[in-house]
């Protein structure tokens, strides 16, 4: 028995902002400003007044009514900041979409990484028992607080999604990988209970330990855990049809390209350029995408690379 994507369905904004156009940028410093110049973002995707929460419901709406059917499970990639405290963004979710039957619970803590862990947690839960049919997994993305500029990582659009993992669904899931490394659990912080939202900024600790230290850790684990992957599915390298990743800015693809030796599909440039850094979404907008595309064959393979400055990083392979 073989675990896989039942289907994808992405929520995008029709109006993008040209990032020269965001209220904070006339505000950065000169080492902000450069890095929103060569981070190769050209815009923003937008919702107004849309919290993470509706966006994943208005995901999941769509999915459904595509595709009608009550999943077992609802599981929900934590946004970077619950719309509710004491609440649950998930549960909401639920009701909204009138999933009483469905089990609802959240993969946070793991930022860009949690859409993953929850396809690998999908996987799991329907190998651990058979009644189960599918898993219904979805996330919005949103800034933080106002800004979207976020120095030094990227720069945050909006969007959200929802897929489904059931039995025989393909493409396959047939390895998977996931690690976290505590010791940088606080390299972001913001301070939220001394300041309403708008006035919300994140704050990296360190700006040298995320761009040498963090890339460093990223550099040697995501190499060993690629090698690792392919090896557990009896894959070579060179028999991988396409690689994708998170979009967070033109120089990240650069760099994985060198040390893998493996091309970054162009479908992940294209989706940063115009939509800017969607958290856990991209790399479902990219897979989505490259699967709609016809450029992938029954039994190609595609391995899909994940990390984040939690740090969390993983590596999956699917298989057409």
């Amino acid at each position: 028995m073989s675990i896989g994507i039942g289907t994808i369905h992405c929520v995008l904004p029709a109006k993008t902002v040209p990032v020269g156009q965001l209220a904070e940028v006339a505000m950065l410093g000169p080492d902000e400003t450069e890095f929103v110049t060569v981070s190769g973002i050209d815009s923003v995707g937008v919702f107004e007044d849309m919290t993470s929460a509706e966006l994943a419901t208005q995901a999941c709406q769509d999915l459904l009514t595509a595709y009608p059917s009550e999943p077992d499970i609802l599981l929900m990639v934590g946004p970077r900041a619950p719309d509710v405290l004491l609440g649950s963004d998930v549960c909401r979710v639920q009701a909204d979409t009138k999933l009483a039957g469905s089990f609802a619970f959240t993969v946070d803590g793991l930022g860009c990484t949690g859409s993953s862990a929850a396809w690998a947690l999908a996987n799991d839960l329907l190998l651990a028992q058979p009644s189960r049919q599918s898993v219904l997994i979805t996330h919005g993305s949103r800034p933080t607080g106002a800004d979207r500029v976020r120095y030094p990582v990227t720069v945050i659009g909006d969007g959200g999604y929802a897929m489904t993992m059931v039995r025989d669904g393909r493409p396959a899931l047939v390895a998977h990988r996931m690690e976290t490394d505590g010791t940088f659990h606080d390299l972001f912080q913001v301070d939220y209970k001394q300041a309403p939202w708008y006035e919300w900024r994140e704050e990296c600790q360190s700006p040298d330990r995320y761009r040498f230290e963090l890339a460093m850790h990223s550099r040697t684990r995501l190499s060993r855990m690629v090698t690792e992957v392919l090896t557990h599915a009896d894959v070579r390298k060179d028999q991988v049809r396409a690689a994708i990743m998170q979009n967070v800015t033109a120089s990240a693809y650069s760099f994985y390209e060198s040390l893998l030796g493996i091309a970054i599909h162009p479908v992940c440039r294209t989706h940063l350029a115009q939509y800017g850094h969607l958290g856990a979404m991209d790399v479902v907008l990219n897979l989505d995408r490259l699967l709609r595309s016809g450029e992938l064959a029954s039994g190609d393979h595609v391995l899909v690379l994940n990390n984040s400055p939690v740090a969390a990083w993983a590596v999956s392979l699917w298989e057409i």
